[in-house]
């Protein structure tokens, strides 16, 4: 695969096999993000556990301080006096069947995320299959399935982020926009680092933290000295 003139002149920035402490790490995603846009800063922790049992799931979700940066859109399952809160609370779309007939027939996913009051479970339900492999399923442990949709409208418009182990045992997260600048994205990598921390399974064994790489949309992966984050 070849790579660009910008991407060949990032590399050179910084070694590729050093492990750089966290606010090294920050300051060289900004300078390394070389294109014309506000490229986007993710991090990825491949952690030391078997996402094949259920015991060793990490999942959770985090208000990030400085935000992602990112306009989210959401689809809220409310009705009554939730739809209403939803609504309030800046929701993009608020619905019930009308929406799951969109999905099915339409195959519209013009939303970044899903929420549901309890009591809309069982229209949400119709869709399950086409939601989960997607991510977007509502889940009570992300926040998603909850009686006060409108706090969680307002918390993912504020820089809510889900962070979720994948078959690889990797985590993928946004932690903002090159714009930013390191400070704030040192900010939210903290947050979100000590979150997956505190996540640890105690089926766990051995080595959690495996590696931990920061990178912007078009640039190379910094690695990041793990044992920073640890107390």
């Amino acid at each position: 695969m070849s790579r660009g003139k910008n991407y060949a002149d990032s590399v050179k920035a910084f070694e590729r096999t050093t492990l750089y402490d966290p606010e090294q790490a920050c300051k060289l995603a900004v300078e390394t993000a070389k294109a014309k846009f506000d490229e986007t800063i993710e991090l990825s922790v491949r952690l030391g556990v078997d996402p094949r049992h259920a015991d060793q799931q990490v999942r959770g979700a985090i208000v990030l301080p400085h935000g992602t940066g990112k306009n989210v859109r959401v689809l809220v399952f409310a009705k009554g006096e939730n739809e209403k809160a939803a609504k309030d609370a800046g929701a993009d779309y608020v619905g019930g069947d009308e929406f799951v007939e969109k999905i099915q027939k339409e195959n519209w996913f013009e939303f970044d995320v899903c929420v549901a009051a309890p009591d809309m479970m069982g229209t949400v339900g119709k869709i399950g299959r086409v939601l989960g492999p997607k991510g977007l399923m509502p889940n009570p442990k992300s926040g998603t399935v909850t009686k006060d949709v409108g706090k969680a409208v307002s918390e993912i418009k504020s820089g809510k982020v889900e962070y979720r182990v994948d078959k690889s045992a990797i985590i993928h997260v946004i932690i903002g926009k090159k714009s930013f600048g390191s400070e704030k994205l040192l900010e939210n990598l903290t947050a979100l680092m000590e979150a997956i921390i505190k996540a640890k399974p105690a089926a766990s064994k051995g080595t959690y933290m495996r590696s931990i790489v920061l990178s912007s949309t078009m640039g190379p992966g910094i690695k990041i000295n793990g044992a920073k984050f640890v107390v």
